[in-house]
């Protein structure tokens, strides 16, 4: 069956009124059958009219588009399977949320609990991070914040490829000023000061974004040689589409860090965190305790602050957010210092010392069996200190 023969299902399966559409990914068998197609396609002009109908993502050798509701199944040789784009959201707790934002009024750096918690800043006299880069798939960053003024590189803007990875939402600015705020003059500082922020703007004012976009920000991240993957959001519904990205990127090397999800819930926890080649990150608040909202259980593989953890926002301020959001950015930033201490340390090892080194949480367990803890950043440098002076 030629590909004028898929192109015209398609087209079918599309119709002329979205009204009723769903958003699908289809999954091609081959990367030859996938560039066949694409190829096709640019030449179907007949068929398609507007080309925005669809959208390719090389890293997993598929395209997204809305179909009919109803529409027949795609039967084609070239095909491997079909599934719906699923909405996924941010991982912050709303009712810890304070919606007026505190300035920093005092002289001189804030430290928020958080940092000093997990030991940043004793972390800080071998290593803050730098030239590690981090791709933090969210809503954005507000460029103009002071304390985020030479950490953020080049980034994209998944739903305007026109226009800059604004934050128009708050979130992604939040997480990124925990990873690496760096204002030691009268702002905020993060546990990794001297990282770069990649911002991949997937997700819109809302929090909301499609398994299709998270994909795509991840092709970018691969492409574009990033050391970590800060996902700072979830979902209930497993998707092979997703699964696929991220296996990808954990393939190259990548470390993928992702929320657990905010239901309180000793059991289950969201996708991509649920997902073996991603480091599921659950919550703490004061003196290392569960915070209430965060999920738990053998699924967590390491726990950081992530209660009424501030940071920068939008507008230059800042504010007070809770959730296992707040706890990823936490790890990411041990892992930046990390990285610069070990380079070539691979996702798996990084995910086995965080836990070999991190402070017990009684009565909790990873699904590898080692107890998950909550994440101490001078015991996973000195780990790492201690194993290379015993190899010279």
């Amino acid at each position: 069956m030629s590909e004028s023969a898929l192109l015209r299902m398609l087209r079918e399966a599309i119709g002329a009124s979205p009204s009723s559409a769903k958003r699908h990914i289809i999954h091609f068998r081959t990367k030859s059958a996938y560039g066949r197609f694409l190829s096709a396609f640019e030449n179907a002009n007949e068929l398609f009219p507007v080309k925005t109908v669809i959208q390719p993502m090389k890293i997993i050798h598929a395209i997204s588009c809305s179909l009919q509701a109803g529409h027949p199944a795609l039967r084609h040789p070239s095909i491997r399977y079909v599934e719906e784009d699923i909405p996924i959201r941010v991982h912050s707790s709303h009712a810890r949320y304070l919606r007026q934002p505190a300035s920093l009024r005092q002289a001189g750096p804030s430290i928020p609990w958080g940092v000093r918690q997990i030991k940043a800043p004793e972390a800080w006299k071998e290593t803050r991070g730098s030239r590690i880069r981090i791709g933090v798939i969210d809503t954005g960053i507000d460029y103009m914040h002071p304390d985020l003024r030479g950490r953020i590189s080049r980034g994209v803007n998944l739903l305007n490829r026109l226009l800059l990875p604004a934050d128009d939402n708050g979130h992604g600015t939040h997480i990124s000023g925990t990873i690496a705020a760096s204002n030691q003059e009268s702002g905020l500082v993060g546990v990794a000061p001297n990282a770069v922020i990649h911002p991949v703007k997937a997700f819109d004012h809302n929090g909301s974004a499609y398994v299709s976009d998270i994909v795509l920000g991840i092709d970018w991240c691969v492409r574009n040689r990033m050391h970590i993957i800060n996902m700072s959001f979830g979902m209930k519904n497993r998707s092979k589409s997703l699964h696929e990205a991220v296996r990808n990127a954990y393939k190259q090397g990548i470390v993928v860090v992702a929320s657990s999800g905010n239901e309180g819930k000793n059991a289950a926890i969201d996708y991509p965190a649920r997902f073996t080649q991603a480091i599921s990150v659950g919550a703490t608040a004061a003196h290392k305790k569960i915070a209430p909202f965060s999920n738990r259980g053998r699924s967590i593989d390491i726990y950081a602050p992530g209660d009424k953890i501030k940071s920068t926002w939008l507008n230059r301020k800042y504010m007070e957010l809770s959730g296992t959001s707040m706890a990823t950015s936490h790890v990411s930033g041990v892992i930046a210092l990390m990285l610069t201490i070990r380079p070539g340390l691979t996702p798996a090892e990084i995910k086995t010392l965080l836990q070999k080194t991190s402070n017990p949480v009684v009565g909790l367990k990873s699904r590898s069996g080692v107890k998950a803890g909550e994440v101490d950043a001078v015991r996973a440098l000195r780990h790492l200190m201690n194993d290379m002076r015993s190899r010279s």
